[in-house]
Parts: C-alpha cells; structure tokens; sequence
C-alpha cells in the first residue's frame, strides 16, 4: 500500500470539503503523514492526540472544524466526535470494511443523529474511510480553489475527489436509507 495515498486522502478530502477550516484534529496514533498534509494548509491549525477514548474526553466542546480519526469508534466515540466538532464541523474516520454491513450501518445512524450527511468514500488503496458533515456535502461543496493551489500532492487532486465518492450498486443496495447523501 502507498502509504501517501492514504495520508493524503484522508485529510485534503476533509480539509477542502469543509468551507473555513480553521482547526482541525487529527487522532492516530501514527500522525506523521498527516502532519505533512497539514502542512500543505499554511493557514489551518492542527492539533494531534493519541488515538484513544481518554485522549478524546480531555478535548474542549465545539474546538475543531474538522475531525481525522483513526479511533476505532463506538457509539461513545462518535458522541465526543459530535462534542468537539462546531456546527458546520465534519468528521473523516476509518471504519470497517463495507462488507461488513452490520457493523457499518450501526455506525452511520449513530452518525445520523449527529450529522446531515454519512457517506464512504475510496481511499485509493482499496479502502474506505466515512465522511460526517454537520454541513458541508464532500461533492457540491469541495473547495476548488483550496484543492488546485495545494503544492506536492502525489496523488489527490480536484478530480479525484468527487470520484471517490462514487459506489457501485451493490453497497447503494446494501446501505440503502443508511447513507445519507
């Protein structure tokens, strides 16, 4: 796997979806490759936190715009995601594989409750991560201009990001009603 995919994947897709982002949270255990994303955003704080529950109590009420996270998350998790972020806020997270149905649709409608709109998308390595908006929608909203003036990208751009987006009918099929969109 190109480890730069994933890195990049997971935060410029958040980062240019997200309409201001002025601080973001960043939750892994191995943050280095996002760190260097981040620093393609001269303009976007960022805060690193270890991926952990106890980690993410100790964050502060409606402090992050955007939220990566590498937490394995349940119902508790995703209740402090929706604590930290602001109103417009939007979460990326890692998720199991799609396949695995149950699992993931119990995940989304927790989201749900939280968020306007749920939706996987392709990490470009053969994984998905889940996008959560409280406002912004990943494909109508991506920030064209934020997305064309990042420099040293390897493999994200303007039109990878609607792209990944896009799901065959089978998990349409599967996830009907669950994603929201």
């Amino acid at each position: 796997m190109k480890e730069f995919i994933y890195n990049e994947m997971m935060v410029h897709v958040a980062v240019c979806t997200n309409k201001t982002p002025q601080n973001v949270l960043i939750i892994s255990n191995n943050a280095d490759g996002f760190v260097t994303e981040m620093k393609k955003h001269d303009d976007i704080a960022y805060k690193v936190i270890a991926a952990s529950a106890s980690a993410l109590r100790e964050v502060a009420d409606s402090a992050f715009d955007v939220v990566i996270s590498e937490l394995d998350s349940d119902a508790a998790v995703l209740a402090h995601f929706n604590r930290v972020l602001k109103d417009d806020g939007l979460l990326v997270t890692k998720h199991p594989s799609l396949d695995n149905v149950e699992d993931n649709t119990q995940i989304m409608q927790i989201l749900g409750k939280y968020t306007k709109i749920i939706m996987p998308f392709n990490l470009g390595n053969g994984e998905t991560a889940l996008l959560a908006s409280k406002e912004y929608h990943p494909t109508a909203d991506i920030i064209l201009h934020r997305t064309d003036m990042l420099d040293g990208l390897e493999y994200y751009n303007c039109d990878v990001h609607p792209a990944a987006f896009a799901m065959g009918n089978n998990i349409r099929k599967a996830y009907l009603g669950v994603i929201k969109n």
